[in-house]
This record gives C-alpha cells, sequence and structure tokens, in this order.
C-alpha cells in the first residue's frame, strides 16, 4: 500500500488585505504549495506598487483597490505590462471576489471594520475562511456566526491565540465548553514592548517605541493594539464568539517568550497547549490545509534553546484596554463595536503622533461613557453605531490637541 497522500484538487484563494503582514505571509506559504493552491484575487486599500508586484508574481484573475485613484493607476501600470489581471475597485468588489463562485479559500486579513462586509459574503457563500480581522467577530459577532452557519462555511481562527486554541479543543463541534470537558480557556499574551514600564514612564511613550514589538512581526495597528493590551481584549471578544465561551471561561495570562500561544483547560486538570515560534506562517498553513497539516517554512521550534516559560497576570491598571473589553463583552449589544471604533480612531491619532500613549485607553473610557449600547438588529445598525463611535471619539481627541 502507498504511503503517499492523496492528489489534492487546486484551491482557489482570494486574499483581502493581500499587501498586509498577513496577506504576505499567506503568499509566501501559497508559493510553497503551487500544486496545490492559486491565487484567485488579491485586495489592498491604495498601495499601488506593492499590489503591482504582487499581480505580476501570482497572475490573480482580479485584483481589488479600495480606491478608485489607486485602482485607475494599477489597471494602467498592469496594461503597460500585458497583464491579464482586472482590476476593480470598491466594497462591493471586495464582496464579489470573497463571494465568487470559482473561489474555495478566503483570507480575510483586512484590518478594521472595512473587512466587514467580505467576511460576511464569504460566510453567506459558504466558503472556507481564514480569519485573520478582528473587527468582524468584534462587531458583529452573532450576525457572522449565524452567516456562517446559515452559509454552510468553515471558519477557521488565524490569530495564532484562537488557533492554538482550535488546535487544542476537542475535535467535534463546540457546543457548551463544561458538557464537553473544557473549564475554560487560557489566551496567553506576550506583553508588549511595555510589560515591564511604569504607569508614570508609559505616558511618555514614544511612537517608535510603541511599535517596538519584542517577538512579532506585525502592522503598525495591530502593534499598538498590543502594546495597550487592547489586541488582547478584542482576542477575548473573538474568543467568545468562536467558542462559546463566557467572559468568565476566558482568562488571559502573560507569556513574554511568546512560544505558548493558548491553552485550554479541561475539568480532569489537563492543560492542553500549542507551541511553536512566533511566526504567523504556521496557523495559516493550519488553516490552508485543515485538517492536514503542510510545511510553512516556519522553523523547528528548539525546546533547549528556550530553556524557560514565564507567566504573570494582565496589569489592568497600567493597561486598562483589557477590562474595557471584558466590560463590552458582558454588556454586549452594540458595546463591543463602539468600543472597536474608538480604538481605531485612538490608534490613528496616536499613529499620527496627535495624542500620548495613555490618551488611546483615556479617550476610548470617553467615548464609552458617553455612548448607549443597544441590541445588535443589523450590519446596517452596526455600520452607523460605528460611525457615530468614531465621530465621537474623534471630537474628543480634537479637543486634546
Amino acid at each position: 500500500m502507498s504511503d503517499k497522500l492523496p492528489m489534492q484538487a487546486m484551491q482557489q484563494v482570494t486574499i483581502l488585505g493581500a499587501t498586509g503582514t498577513i496577506g504576505m505571509q499567506t503568499l509566501d506559504v501559497i508559493a510553497q504549495h503551487p500544486e496545490r493552491f492559486g491565487v484567485f484575487a488579491l485586495s489592498a486599500n491604495n498601495n499601488v506598487s506593492g499590489m503591482l508586484a504582487l499581480c505580476v508574481r501570482y497572475q490573480p484573475q482580479f485584483a481589488v483597490m479600495l480606491q478608485a485613484e489607486a485602482a485607475a493607476h494599477l489597471s494602467q501600470e498592469l496594461k503597460v505590462i500585458g497583464s491579464k489581471t482586472t482590476v476593480l475597485h470598491g466594497e462591493q468588489a471586495l464582496s464579489e471576489v470573497a463571494a465568487h463562485d470559482d473561489v474555495d479559500i478566503v483570507m480575510a486579513a483586512i484590518v478594521g471594520a472595512a473587512g466587514l462586509h467580505p467576511a460576511m459574503a464569504a460566510a453567506k457563500a459558504g466558503k472556507r475562511i481564514l480569519l485573520a480581522n478582528k473587527e468582524t467577530l468584534v462587531m458583529a459577532g452573532k450576525l457572522f456566526m449565524q452567516a456562517v452557519q446559515d452559509g454552510g462555511a468553515t471558519l477557521l481562527p488565524i490569530d495564532s491565540e484562537h488557533n492554538a486554541i482550535f488546535q487544542a479543543m476537542p475535535p467535534h463541534k463546540v457546543s457548551d465548553l463544561a458538557r464537553m470537558g473544557v473549564k475554560k480557556i487560557l489566551l496567553t499574551a506576550s506583553g508588549g514592548p511595555f510589560r515591564n514600564t511604569s504607569l508614570e514612564k508609559l505616558q511618555a511613550v514614544s511612537r517608535a517605541e510603541a511599535l517596538n514589538h519584542p517577538n512579532w512581526v506585525m502592522g503598525p495597528k495591530i502593534t499598538i493594539d498590543s502594546a495597550t493590551l487592547m489586541n488582547k481584549g478584542l482576542e477575548v471578544i473573538e474568543a467568545h464568539w468562536l467558542f462559546n465561551a463566557s467572559a468568565e471561561q476566558i482568562e488571559v495570562v502573560v507569556h513574554p517568550q511568546s512560544v505558548i500561544h493558548s491553552m485550554v483547560e479541561y475539568i480532569d486538570g489537563s492543560i492542553l497547549a500549542q507551541l511553536g515560534n512566533p511566526d504567523m506562517r504556521t496557523p495559516i498553513a493550519y488553516g490552508l490545509a485543515y485538517p492536514e497539516r503542510l510545511s510553512s517554512g516556519v522553523a523547528s521550534l528548539d525546546i533547549l534553546a528556550t530553556a524557560r516559560l514565564d507567566f504573570c497576570a494582565p496589569d489592568k491598571v497600567r493597561f486598562p484596554c483589557l477590562q474595557y473589553a471584558y466590560d463590552v463583552l458582558r454588556a454586549g449589544g452594540t458595546a463591543p463595536a463602539i468600543l472597536n471604533a474608538a480604538n481605531e480612531i485612538a490608534v490613528e491619532a496616536f499613529l499620527a503622533e496627535k495624542i500620548s500613549f495613555m490618551a488611546i485607553p483615556n479617550t476610548i473610557e470617553q467615548v464609552l461613557s458617553l455612548s448607549h449600547f443597544s441590541a445588535v438588529e443589523s450590519i446596517e445598525q452596526l455600520v452607523s453605531v460605528d460611525a457615530q463611535a468614531r465621530l465621537t471619539t474623534a471630537k474628543i481627541i480634537q479637543a486634546l490637541c
């Protein structure tokens, strides 16, 4: 009997957010397995030069730019070199390439609320969704999970923490954690660049210092979120929807080495953990090939060189964003969407050096205190709530400048 795996049909992949960190790492994994994966469509916001290079290399059928001007520029550049890639633009085009009949897998890696609509389109079309966009679940967890179920989609989390939890969970569908023998989920956090920084010194940290993450290579927004621990707070909300876990069943543990990506504790006293080098290509490869495994290009973890694993509780006084996430999870309804919108605008302001680092959580706290939370009814409602929260946040920031 042959020990070779059966031949796999070519899987067509749409990558939403192709020029970002996750998008580029997805393409790196795909390039290692050209016999298994084809690139159907790529999208970007307005990075024309980056998208041009990707189109030349991967020759997708479609390239989608969010901005019309960027799309026109890209289209002209591709015509000059005789490319057959069709260039589209706008939010509707993103949804179209996510739900296209020829697409098997959608990497949802657009940062921010802009990724919500195409992720929903992929869910309704029954695609395999590799979810790297936090905001889809944070803003519209109830609606998105219902769309996944109704559309018959397969949802695989790509965040290293949620991917680790997924791997450590029982192999059958999650419904009731307690009935499945799960006591709680342990989300690990690196602690970011300011894990040991005093509250006084946090007032004066710079943009460059905040962007200097000790373990992970990520985009600027998620790197700042890691520094404030908002990233971990958003992951708590994600874990609630992905694994049907209550706030009380989700615990955050600071683990500076970022070797254990997360853990699941069972009622019999067992704790199952997923370990590996801090490289997003591991969960990306897992999502692309699930339930199989394939090489990702990530080096093996040297357990002996790792030597030690440290853990401590997060400090919610220095990093209040984590507490805000737990608060809005318990509040429910539109509260998480408001938190997410306020955070996006505050982080943008910090990256533009308009506000200080600690003004990020202070601004978010003010927005939450001024907001009214209501039950989630529709995507249109959430878009309106998101827009209003952004306006409120911008006004608060303007008063600080």
